[in-house]
């Protein structure tokens, strides 16, 4: 189980999360949302607010209006979302989620941080979805914000194991948006590719990509060393109005489908960098998770809980100055 450090500190992160959230799937990932909500709240580290679910029209700003309706009717081409199941739960715990994102996306406008205890879905492209991702809930949040005149410009962090394929095909068409994608495991065509030298795709002038290589140092050295050099390409131009930041557990070395020797203290200090970054530099940043297949849930758990720590630890004082 993760390690809580007890505190007298009295500013929790508001934080989206609806029991909405968990469906039964054949894939278990969705079983360790409450858990880390009610862990989180536990600790101090977040206080839980109830999001409403996204809007068809919220979702399609950026999806095809045919793909919504399958989605949202259970009728229609499944296949796109590379699942091939469907439940009304499914469907509902869904649009919650990407109600969380816009939801989360809101409150660290006005906080400076704020969190969603659910995935980002950073697969899902305009028309189909992939990897068990339906609708891309960090774009979808970020053009309702537009919608809504809240925000210009925006760039999005993905630190998935899983390069974000869905996310740079949304970002091409959007020259407002930046997205960078630091992963261990390039992802095509609904297909992960471990060896990341054996696949590589093209970047673009909003999007990048970093694919981690072991070159015979660490590999905590090798993902500290890529953020180090990258982490400022979001703000070339211009500070963004806001940064999402996707915080995957499935880097980790326990899981599965990671090549990556990274411990939980490893990626408790990319979390800690990311929420450094984004406090120093001024930018509003809310954070979703994602990923995380080992079979011992606990040490998914613990990923995120370690996430919700150091953005805690970061913005704490910022949180207790402004009254939250």
């Amino acid at each position: 189980m993760s390690r809580i450090r007890k505190t007298t500190m009295t500013h929790p992160v508001r934080t989206a999360f609806s029991d909405s959230y968990y469906a039964k799937t054949p894939q278990p990932s969705m079983r360790k949302l409450p858990l880390v909500a009610q862990q989180a709240a536990d600790a101090g580290f977040a206080t839980l607010v109830e999001p409403q679910p996204a809007s068809r029209a919220d979702l399609e700003r950026i999806h095809r209006h045919s793909y919504v309706e399958s989605i949202l009717s259970g009728n229609g081409p499944l296949s796109e979302c590379a699942f091939g199941f469907w439940s009304e739960a499914y469907r509902d715990g869904v649009l919650a989620i990407n109600g969380g994102n816009l939801l989360a996306a809101r409150m660290a406008l006005e906080d400076g941080i704020a969190a969603n205890v659910a995935q980002g879905f950073h697969h899902a492209a305009p028309r189909n979805g992939g990897g068990f991702c339906t609708f891309n809930g960090l774009v979808v949040a970020l053009e309702a914000l537009r919608a809504e005149g809240k925000i210009r410009t925006a760039a999005i962090l993905d630190m998935d194991l899983h390069y974000g394929n869905g996310t740079a095909s949304l970002a091409a068409s959007r020259p407002w948006l930046r997205a960078l994608s630091i992963y261990g495991n390039d992802y095509w065509n609904n297909q992960p590719y471990r060896d990341v030298t054996k696949c590589h795709h093209t970047d673009g002038p909003n999007h990048f990509s970093v694919p981690l290589v072991p070159s015979g140092k660490s590999d905590r050295e090798v993902l500290l060393g890529a953020m180090n050099r990258h982490l400022l390409w979001l703000i070339q131009d211009a500070k963004p109005d806001i940064l999402l930041y996707q915080a995957g557990a499935d880097p980790l070395r326990d899981d599965p489908y990671s090549p990556l020797q990274l411990t939980h203290e490893d990626l408790e200090t990319r979390d800690r960098m990311v929420f450094e970054f984004a406090k120093s530099e001024n930018i509003p940043v809310a954070w979703v998770l994602a990923g995380g297949y080992c079979p011992e849930i606990e040490k998914v758990v613990r990923v995120h809980l370690n996430t919700a720590r150091a953005c805690w630890e970061v913005f704490g004082e910022i949180l207790g100055r402004s009254g939250m």
